[in-house]
């Protein structure tokens, strides 16, 4: 299709004269074009657009013929016919320069490879030089109305109501002739006009006609208004041999241009829409076919108000017609209605400063060679205002931009309106005057995705494509065709493009990577891979051919049907991409008739010919020569002189798979393989020929191969009307075959369409009364180029503007009043069109087989979501009512999948809440939904609904299913969630004004708003734990106070806050209680718990532990942490005789802490009872010096002397190496973050007992996270701060970290010791764990030494007298990430900064 881009070009005339053109007419192929004046005739040539010659008329043969009016060109361009006010008939003869022989032609550098030896070659390069000489003038004594060139004949309407018949010469008996229009008969129909004339055609005349050369008959405008169309009964005019039909109910006709490819006649009218017509086979009549008007939903400030119609142009190729109005402005439809651009909206139409611009009066346009450009005259008023301007401003000469001028529009085109082949259908190819664009992906990007086993071309790198596999998918996926909106443009070759202007026809193959362009003579290819384009060795062989029929592209062939002038034949040739562009690699076939279309089929070719008849070739490889060539056979031809009247009026020829109810069944989806059916698109009548299977059948494996003879084909039948475009595929896929077994239509104004086949399920018998396939009609909002068949997806292109405001002022020049032109890629999904109407014909079964097919597609649930909104909408706001309405039945048919929940809440979001009441009354209640939502633990859509229930309920139904959802959410960890849930109970809780719900009538301390990090917070251990009990460390609740005098609002917003910490506060109870202890730092973390002064309350309650071996159970399985295993080996280790071996190694210090290697199964004697006067952590201290004393004494028995022990500093060297894995050891090792650690002075190596426990307790370790977590000394000190004694001992043991209950006598003075004692007392298990790792411990510490607690969690040996707790730490986080992730805090050993950091995640 065509899309306008960059600017207008403006053309300035060379010479001074005061007239300006007012009417163009361009030549039969377009390359001159005659412009008039007043008294003035000026030929223009095309490339390059310069003026040739002008005829300036004296002012003596004005003032006797008048002034110009309108131009024809004579058919073959050697004659032109001017049209006087007068009604004067002047004749121009065209002729050659003479010596002059080219006014313009190329230079080409010295050298230049470019040799032009064959005839013609320059002549169609160079600008020629034309004369012009008036022949006899003839008089019709009448104002002429209307012109029209016949091939011998010139037809002239004057107002005074006959028809001239002129021969071009203007000589001999019959060189004049004329025809009364009361003399015609019209009527509605060719059936009733034998009752003689049935109009009244007294003084009318005919304002304008056009002559259709595929109707063989006249489209004409009467001077009423009034629509006819005039065809001759014989092949000779005359009065009593024509016979004229008019349009009923139509009295406003302006202007008429005919279209001859698809049988159509545009009218255009006063109210400013284009009536098209056609004419009916059958009765003869003029039948509307559709309507090209702009509409109040997209240009409501220019409905209506566009004035009558003034001029309409069909393109050359007849896809697309461009018409303008009395008003300005222009407007671009395709051939059947789809609307592709107008000027009269948008940027066109307004300034970046929203300022209105006066839309430009065209007094004349014409298409130029192929479509590219089209030449418009601008009106003299738009040229004489500006002028005036420019007087009132300076005194200077006229500026250039307001000098007389042509403007040129840039059009570029689909490759689908000259050269409909099936590569095209596959892909996006527009082809511009001298670029290409496509849509395809990067080829290096294919290339490095492909099978490793790909061979390559030795001469250019290309990949040798092999033979396309019948079932393998050949799309090149989302990421290719999606990935990018821009496009990939490919300059043509400018030496091919400088003698082959313009580019006819062009052609990818179904990779995307090949391009293939022809041009007047000759062709080229292009390949993605190599960056280079392919021409011609020889120019004479270039210049010898001309393509007809298109070019496609067969695996590496390029498949040409062209015309040789050297044996004036035509020819079908095929040559290899990889090889020299030249005729000795080329396979030549012969052909009988001129080539129209061409089409490729799998190793098929189908031809459609000059004489209406169809043609099969097979194509077959070669690869017994060094030069593998293609052989072409024929298979097959088809007569269609019966069905095709003109063969002018194919569009596109296709053979496909698609059949109708022969043969289609889930048994044999490798039919689809087979070439079963011609598809033939007739003036916009899609016919079908299938093969004829109604005689005996014959088996393939039984008949020779090379005895098979095709089937015939039944007569055709007529599919669909107003068919632009046709789209199918050879491939084929079990799991989507309704989507490739299916055909494709584009019908401009209608939209899409599509014939569908429909399958059984489960491999039942299919209904007698059930159609094998059925026609699915839909509107898309994009023109479609391009069908992704498994991907259910329209691939297009949309033109987009850029404003451009930097030459504003009075010298504007005329083209900068538009905006830059860019056609950008576009893509739109189908599938929700087609299931919705599936579900309207009672097919729920299809459409279901069909959704299913395509559920894993990524946007599948925005397919779902586009079906609920467009029935939602459509029913919704109807004013009538609806009898059956289709809601309930795609509500029905959304709960067949798992994402219905999604779908409906998301699709309400999205919509009105005007239109919720009616969506939920077929869908269900919300509140039913909200609840399969949570049993689904589907909680974010859950979250959805929650909006739904607080505009559609009361505020108490509200807060009852958030704070459901917010215990949920809580339970589940979803912290996100859960901020967002507090942050809606306390919009729900400010902004209702009912009484909110009970408070607890004791008022308990609560956080600070319940919200602030918890990581921002500190308490430190000098305030003991009995003043933060008796009540000196204060917590107050703040609430966050909105401004404003209600105090009714301030007291429902602190009674919501005060229930979500409620909420908040029994979360918390339930982690303690089940010791989950890491839910318990997240929690705390992500929702800015403050938890020091919650456990300050719950002390004595949830936070008490009655079972330290369950407590200590359940601590393993929260953390994930394995339980300690005890080795063999270890029953006669050295470590077992209490002797305190020494260190061994930096290299073991560094993979192993001094906790677990000191960790082993000594012999203790049973405990004694401690002394009444001491605390149970007196005894536990001195039951530690006895068990050193008696292992020292059982290691004396063994050995003659003993080893005292002392502290050493420990030297972290990474580069050596540590037993077992030192990357994660180490980083959370005791002794390495404790700096300090034991050395025997006569250290001596490992034995294997040794060994074998070291590698077991390195095996035995839980995640590497969790040890992170757990040997965070925050944590412990929130238990330590708050008197919870208890955990702090049960997590000393988890971590094996015995040598800190040490530190618990620094608080053997506080009532909260001797309650937590008390606790601990009644698990001897974990008294007797805890003595057997003291004595080694903290063997070496004088009796006036400490072991203070590091808080990274190691042992820290440190001599402080005045001030025990006092320590400096700078923490390492090794969760948070930031420029916050290493804090440095000092504070005393109670500091709980870094206690959340390790529970963010």
């Amino acid at each position: 299709m065509y899309f306008l881009t960059g600017w207008p070009r403006r053309l300035l005339c060379p010479l001074k004269s005061e007239e300006e053109p007012f009417y163009i007419q361009p030549s039969s192929q377009r390359f001159y074009f005659a412009l008039l004046s007043e008294t003035e005739l000026s030929i223009w040539f095309s490339r390059p657009s310069v003026l040739i010659v002008s005829y300036i008329e004296s002012a003596k043969a004005a003032a006797q013929f008048g002034f110009y009016q309108k131009a024809e060109w004579k058919p073959d361009d050697s004659m032109i016919a001017v049209a006087t006010a007068k009604g004067y008939i002047l004749l121009f003869d065209v002729l050659g320069g003479g010596d002059d022989k080219y006014l313009y032609e190329p230079v080409y550098p010295r050298g230049s490879c470019r040799v032009k030896v064959t005839p013609g070659y320059k002549e169609e390069q160079c600008a020629p030089a034309l004369s012009l000489e008036m022949k006899k003038p003839v008089d019709l004594e009448a104002p002429i109305t209307s012109v029209q060139s016949l091939q011998e004949d010139l037809l002239v309407c004057t107002a005074d109501g006959y028809l001239h018949m002129l021969h071009w010469d203007g000589l001999g008996s019959n060189g004049r002739k004329a025809i009364c229009l009361t003399t015609i008969p019209f009527s509605l129909d060719l059936q009733s006009a034998r009752g003689g004339p049935s109009l009244d055609l007294e003084r009318v005349y005919i304002r304008c006609m056009e002559y259709c050369v595929t109707l063989d008959g006249f489209a004409v405008v009467l001077s009423d208004g009034r629509l006819g169309f005039i065809t001759p009964l014989s092949n000779i005019i005359t009065a009593d041999q024509l016979q004229g039909v008019w349009a009923a109910d139509v009295t406003d006709g302006t202007c008429v241009a005919v279209n001859n490819k698809y049988r159509l006649m545009a009218f255009g009218c006063v109210s400013g829409s284009v009536l098209v017509y056609m004419i009916d086979t059958t009765t003869g009549s003029m039948q509307l076919s559709h309507k090209l008007e702009l509409t109040p939903k997209h240009y409501p400030d220019m409905y209506n108000k566009t004035g009558p119609v003034k001029l309409i142009c069909w393109s050359p190729d007849y896809s697309v017609a461009i018409v303008t109005w009395e008003c300005g402005g222009l407007s671009l439809w395709s051939v059947f209605g789809a609307h592709l651009i107008c000027t009269l909206g948008e940027d066109f139409a307004y300034r970046s400063d929203g300022t209105k611009k006066e839309p430009i009066k065209i007094s004349s346009m014409s298409w130029g060679a192929e479509g590219y450009n089209l030449w418009v005259l601008p009106n003299k008023q738009e040229r004489r205002t500006q002028e005036e301007q420019q007087e009132e401003d300076t005194v200077e000469p006229p500026h250039s931009s307001l000098q007389a001028g042509i403007l040129q529009f840039q059009f570029i085109k689909s490759a689908l309106t000259v050269n409909p082949c099936t590569s095209n259908q596959e892909q996006v190819l527009l082809h511009g005057e001298d670029r290409l664009y496509l849509t395809c992906g990067d080829p290096t990007q294919v290339h490095s995705t492909s099978d490793s086993r790909t061979h390559l071309h030795p001469h250019d790198g290309s990949p040798l494509h092999p033979p396309p596999n019948p079932d393998s998918s050949l799309s090149q996926g989302l990421s290719t065709l999606l990935g990018h909106k821009h496009w990939q443009v490919v300059q043509i070759h400018s030496t091919y493009l400088e003698s082959n202007w313009p580019i006819r026809f062009a052609a990818i193959d179904t990779a995307g990577q090949c391009m293939a362009v022809a041009g007047r003579r000759g062709f080229a290819h292009y390949s993605l891979f190599t960056r280079k384009w392919k021409l011609f060795g020889n120019i004479t062989q270039e210049q010898n051919i001309t393509v007809t029929g298109g070019l496609a592209w067969w695996n590496d062939f390029v498949v040409v049907a062209c015309y040789n002038f050297i044996d004036q034949q035509e020819q079908l040739r095929l040559y290899r991409r990889s090889s020299n562009l030249d005729n000795t690699f080329a396979s030549v076939t012969k052909l009988h008739s001129d080539t129209l279309l061409l089409n490729v089929f799998r190793d098929m070719v189908i031809l459609f010919r000059a004489d209406c008849s169809i043609c099969l070739y097979s194509l077959e490889r070669k690869n017994d020569s060094p030069n593998p060539s293609a052989h072409v056979e024929l298979l097959q031809e088809v007569s269609m002189s019966r069905y095709i009247p003109h063969p002018a009026l194919v569009v596109s020829v296709t053979l496909t798979s698609v059949r109708t109810e022969t043969g289609i069944t889930l048994k044999a989806p490798q039919q689809a393989c087979m070439a079963e059916s011609i598809m033939l698109n007739l003036a916009g009548q899609l016919i079908m020929l299938q093969r004829d299977r109604s005689g005996p059948q014959v088996r393939e494996k039984e008949m020779p191969a090379n005895n098979k003879k095709l089937l015939p084909f039944c007569p055709p039948v007529v599919l669909a009307q107003c068919v632009e475009n046709v789209w199918t595929t050879c491939r084929s896929n079990r799991k989507k075959r309704h989507l490739l077994e299916a055909l494709w239509l584009s019908c401009g104004e209608a939209g899409m369409k599509v014939w569908l086949p429909l399958f059984p399920r489960d491999h039942r018998k299919p209904h007698s009364f059930l159609s094998r396939r059925i026609m699915l009609p839909f509107h898309i909002n994009i023109y479609p180029l391009a069908v992704l068949f498994e991907d259910a997806l329209v691939l297009g292109a949309t033109n987009e503007t850029v404003l451009y405001d930097g030459l504003q002022g009075s010298s504007e020049p005329l083209e900068a009043l538009f905006p830059y032109c860019t056609v950008e890629r576009t893509s739109q999904i189908y599938l929700h069109h087609i299931l919705r109407q599936l579900l309207v014909r009672n097919l729920g079964e299809q459409a279901l087989m069909l959704a299913q097919s395509c559920a894993s597609l990524p946007y599948f649930p925005h397919v779902m979501e586009l079906m609920v909104h467009v029935v939602l909408e459509e029913e919704a706001t109807s004013r009538e009512p609806i009898p059956d309405p289709l809601l309930p039945t795609v509500a029905k048919f959304i709960t067949e999948f798992p994402l219905f929940l999604q779908t409906i809440v998301h699709c309400a979001r999205k919509t009105e809440y005007a239109l919720w009441n009616y969506l939920f009354a077929a869908v269900g209640n919300p509140k039913d939904l909200f609840e399969e939502c949570l049993m689904a633990q589907d909680l974010d859509t859950a979250a959805s609904y929650l909006i739904i229930l607080q505009n559609m309920e009361a505020p108490a139904v509200s807060r009852q299913h958030a704070t459901l959802l917010f215990n949920t959410a809580l339970e589940q960890g979803k912290w996100d969630l859960c901020r967002h849930m507090i942050r809606f109970l306390k919009a729900i809780g400010s902004g209702e004004m009912e009484t909110p719900s009970p408070t607890p009538t004791t008022q308990e301390p609560s956080s600070t708003g319940g919200f602030e990090f918890f990581r921002n917070r500190s308490i430190s251990l000098s305030q003991s734990a009995d003043s933060i009990s008796t009540g000196k460390f204060s917590l107050q609740k703040t609430f966050s106070m909105p401004t404003g005098p209600s105090a009714k609002g301030r007291d429902a917003e602190c009674a919501e806050n005060m229930y979500i910490d409620m909420m908040l506060w029994r979360h918390a109870r339930h982690l303690l209680e089940q010791v989950r202890l890491r839910d318990l730092g997240s929690f705390s973390a992500q929702l800015g718990f403050e938890l020091i002064s919650w456990l300050c309350r719950e002390r004595n309650r949830v936070a008490r532990v009655d079972d330290f071996v369950s407590a200590l159970k359940k601590l393993h399985k929260d953390f994930l942490w394995p339980f300690p295993v005890i080795p063999v080996g270890s029953l006669s280790s050295p470590l077992k005789n209490g002797r305190c071996r020494t260190v061994l190694s930096t290299r073991l210090l560094k993979s192993q802490s001094a906790d677990s290697l000191l960790n082993s199964d000594m012999d203790t004697a049973p405990p004694q009872a401690p002394n009444a006067n001491h605390t149970w952590l007196d005894g536990l201290g001195q039951r530690a010096k006895d068990m050193d004393t008696a292992s020292s004494a059982h290691s004396n028995q063994d050995s003659p002397q003993t080893h005292d022990a002392f502290l050493s500093l420990l030297t972290n060297k990474v580069e050596e190496c540590s037993i077992g894995s030192a990357t994660d050891l180490t980083e959370t090792s005791s002794v390495v973050d404790g700096d300090w650690m034991m050395v025997d002075e006569n250290s001596s190596t490992l034995s294997q007992a040794e060994l074998e426990h070291i590698s077991m307790e390195l095996a035995n370790k839980g995640p590497h996270k969790s040890q992170v977590q757990l040997r965070l000394s925050g944590v412990v000190s929130v238990f330590i701060a708050v008197g919870l004694l208890a955990f702090c001992v049960v997590l000393f043991v988890r971590t094996r970290g015995i040598n800190h209950i040490n530190n618990l006598k620094r608080c053997k003075d506080s009532a909260l010791i001797e309650q937590s004692v008390l606790q601990v007392r009644r698990s001897p298990m974990l008294m007797e764990t805890t003595t057997t790792k003291t004595t080694d411990t903290v063997a070496g510490l004088g009796p006036e030494e400490d072991v203070s607690i590091d808080p990274c969690g190691g042992i820290k040996a440190v001599r402080v007298k005045d001030k025990i707790f006092s320590t400096e730490v700078k923490l390492r986080c090794p969760i948070a990430e930031g420029p916050d992730s290493r804090l440095n805090i000092t504070g005393e050993l109670g500091d709980t900064s870094g206690a959340g950091s390790c529970f963010t995640d």
